[in-house]
């Protein structure tokens, strides 16, 4: 028996160490055969040409729960690539202490991507801009000595080279680079620098061609591209970024059209109204590029996402929604999904005849045009309607066509129109309805800080602000006594010294003797701030503390290493006896954060940590406030969100996990009118919610709750209403059955496969 039983055992070795031996030579030839490479017309990915449609998902703006089902649903919808940023201040938070998990987990994503069948194009950077905060880098970078962001500096220049070399490091181990057999056919180093490059110089033109031999010098086995980047060397591609580039050209010849930042919309900063771009008008933005030889075009973004936690860029809102073809929660937004979806198949059915020959050009009218790609591969023709007001009949070949104003139909077999670019149904209803789910709240309010309080510390000069908290935190309190004689002037007519602060921003609460006696903000467009108000002293020591906040870090422009926030100064007080004082050369006493944080009341555990009122004590409408409710989570799969109109301005915590920031009392100013999809778009037309909060609802990820007592914690900085938050689900109407049929006449219907 032992004897059979070793044969047995010897047998099954054998044939596993055959299987092992020929799984491994089943991987070493697909990555022996694999590879990617370019001519003019198209990416060739193992010697085929592609029209390749990609988009962009960023994996820190969902959560792994969420990454299948995005991914598939940008696979539905006609992808071929998924394209991400790599977020250096996410996976480096301290130097050479790296975090890849939970929403950060970027090997998972890709490797998910690669199930669904799709390629990837991972742009390192790592700069990224991206709306994100610090544009991606790390805090801690800033205070390396000597330091000179993006230049032909040796510490950035390191520091940089030691990050992109872990990310390539980490893709090679994982197998995942296309010559490997995996999903990566483009890598991306650095982002949009051409204009810092312009506006820098000698050491721009250096630093852009020792980031190009670095990226080179990894070997990755796939093209690197750069975008925005005029002079990119060679090979490297250069790159077009916009809402429209049909008319970009690369800076070789043999160098193929691409497209990676088709601007499906735009971001919505806090205290601006929302953009939205025309579905008629994005699908015209990527067929006039394809009729023109493009031959890659990348949504930025298909899936926007959210902000989750403190990782959005400066006044950047909460959510990035970004008016993408996924909308935030990840559900289609219709009709730009499914229309996109039917551009998709049109321009598939046309790609050999596509990648096989350059475009030719003839008129059809003053704004009509045909571009004709006509070869041994087959034929296709996109004639075009540049008239923004006006429809056109033209006749092409045999047949006539009527085309919309603004809008390109598409022959792929130079007869037969498939889709014309300015054909939608309307916008169906989506809808933010309240859930049957209870919110009880306590609340705790937090005292202004002290100068007598644990943590704190005194310089004597006012002091940068992320130069203290190096961004663990958006708030720093500054704080001095102002010493009031019994003589002043002012304490017997009531006629109040003149407090006037600068600041480099972003808000600022003014409290004296514990007392809130104002609060100012900036706007994105206008930074610094300034208050400028009376203030009540009274004879003796006043205690004034000054309690500054960040809404993010600047995420693009130049010379990172120089930019402030905080109170800077001047601080004045004048109308006093002796005239104007100058205070901002005072001894100043800093605590950074709020005391809250330092308790952890976002947590179960340190929620515990304070004695929380409720019912008629229950604050209301009182700055720095904390605020706690426990709920069950609702049932089904709808997404989830937390409607915060009668709060002011802080953050919001499920379970322990940041939402984000939220700030619905900052109204949005702008512009916003009827939208018309013809001519050319830009981030200020088709605006919406003027007059509202820029961000009324704020996702709550359904993976994020437990199937009962969830804890909810708010931190409001200016004073709200708490029992006015209610629990939203947000649903919508598909078009699948309702625009793409043969009731509507529609010409979409011979795409459907």
């Amino acid at each position: 028996m032992d004897l059979v039983q070793s044969m047995w055992n010897g047998n099954k070795l054998r044939a596993n160490a055959n299987m092992f031996l020929l799984l491994f030579l089943f991987s070493w030839l697909s990555s022996a055969t694999a590879s990617v490479s370019y001519d003019h017309r198209a990416i060739i990915i193992d010697g085929q040409k592609r029209i390749l449609i990609s988009g962009s998902i960023h994996y820190p703006r969902s959560t792994p729960e969420m990454w299948p089902d995005l991914i598939q649903k940008a696979k539905d919808g006609g992808l071929d690539v998924i394209q991400t940023y790599v977020f250096w201040n996410g996976h480096e938070p301290s130097p050479g202490k790296y975090y890849f998990e939970d929403r950060y987990d970027l090997v998972k994503f890709i490797k998910l991507v690669q199930e669904a069948g799709l390629y990837v194009h991972l742009r390192i950077g790592p700069y990224v801009c991206a709306e994100w905060n610090f544009g991606g880098f790390p805090a801690w970078l800033k205070y390396v000595p000597g330091i000179e962001f993006r230049s032909d500096n040796e510490p950035f220049k390191a520091a940089m080279k030691t990050f992109t070399e872990k990310i390539v490091g980490m893709m090679k181990a994982e197998r995942l680079f296309q010559t490997q057999g995996g999903p990566i056919i483009l890598s991306q180093i650095e982002n949009e620098y051409g204009p810092v490059e312009w506006t820098i110089g000698a050491p721009g033109k250096a630093y852009t061609n020792w980031t190009a031999q670095m990226a080179l010098g990894l070997d990755t086995g796939v093209p690197w591209v750069m975008c925005k980047q005029e002079d990119a060397p060679d090979p490297i591609i250069d790159t077009c970024n916009g809402f429209y580039c049909e008319n970009f050209t690369p800076n070789k010849k043999y160098k193929p059209k691409m497209w990676t930042e088709v601007w499906t919309g735009w971001y919505t900063e806090f205290g601006g109204a929302v953009p939205t771009r025309p579905a008629q008008d994005l699908a015209f933005s990527v067929a006039r590029f394809i009729q023109n030889g493009g031959s890659f075009a990348n949504y930025y973004m298909y899936h926007g996402g959210t902000n989750f936690d403190r990782t959005s860029g400066l006044f950047v809102a909460t959510s990035y929604d970004y008016d993408a073809p996924l909308d935030e929660y990840g559900l289609p937004r219709e009709p730009k999904w499914s229309h996109l979806k039917y551009l998709h198949k049109a321009i598939k059915l046309a790609e050999a005849a596509l990648v096989a020959t350059d475009p030719a050009v003839t008129s059809l009218g003053k704004s009509q045009e045909a571009h004709v790609f006509n070869s041994s591969s087959g034929c296709a023709a996109f004639l075009a309607n540049y008239d923004t007001k006006y429809s056109s009949r033209v006749s092409f070949g045999d047949r006539q066509y009527k085309l919309p104003p603004w809008s390109i139909s598409i022959l792929p077999d130079c007869k037969t129109e498939v889709l014309n670019t300015g054909r939608v149904g309307q916008s169906p209803p989506v809808d933010m309805t309240p859930v049957n789910t209870t919110l009880s709240w306590q609340s705790y309010i937090e005292d202004a800080a002290s100068s007598t309080d644990d943590s704190t510390f005194t310089l004597d000069v006012l002091y940068e602000q992320i130069n203290i908290t190096r961004d663990a935190t958006d708030y720093l309190w500054y704080m001095t006594d102002i010493t009031i004689g019994p003589n002043e002037e002012f304490l017997k007519n009531g006629s109040y010294p003149l407090l006037t602060i600068d600041s480099a921003g972003h808000a600022l609460h003014v409290f004296i003797n514990g007392q809130l006696s104002g609060t100012v903000y900036a706007r994105l467009a206008s930074l610094k701030l300034r208050f400028n108000d009376t203030v009540k002293l009274r004879a003796g020591i006043n205690k004034l503390a000054l309690l500054s906040i960040a809404v993010g870090l600047p995420n693009v422009g130049v010379h990172f290493e120089t930019w402030n926030a905080g109170v800077l100064g001047p601080v004045t007080l004048k109308g006093l006896n002796s005239g104007t004082w100058d205070m901002s050369r005072w001894k100043w006493t800093y605590k950074t954060g709020m005391k809250g944080e330092a308790l952890s009341l976002h947590t179960v555990k340190g929620s515990s940590s304070v004695e929380w009122v409720e019912g008629p004590l229950l604050a209301q409408k009182q700055p720095l406030t904390w605020y706690k409710s426990i709920f069950h989570a609702p049932p089904g799969n709808a997404p989830l969100a937390l409607d915060m109109v009668s709060m002011g301005k802080g953050q919001v915590w499920i379970n322990g996990q940041s939402i984000g920031r939220h700030w619905p009392a900052y109204i949005a100013h702008g512009s916003c009118g009827n939208c018309s999809y013809a001519g050319t778009y830009t981030e200020n037309k088709c605006r919406t919610n003027c007059g509202q909060p820029s961000q009324r609802w704020y996702h709550v990820p359904r993976s994020w709750l437990n199937q009962s007592e969830n804890l909810l914690v708010v931190f409001e900085e200016w004073g709200g209403d708490p029992t006015e938050i209610s629990l939203v689900a947000r649903s919508y109407e598909s078009l699948g059955q309702t625009l793409y049929n043969i009731e509507g006449g529609s010409n979409h219907l011979r795409l459907q496969m």
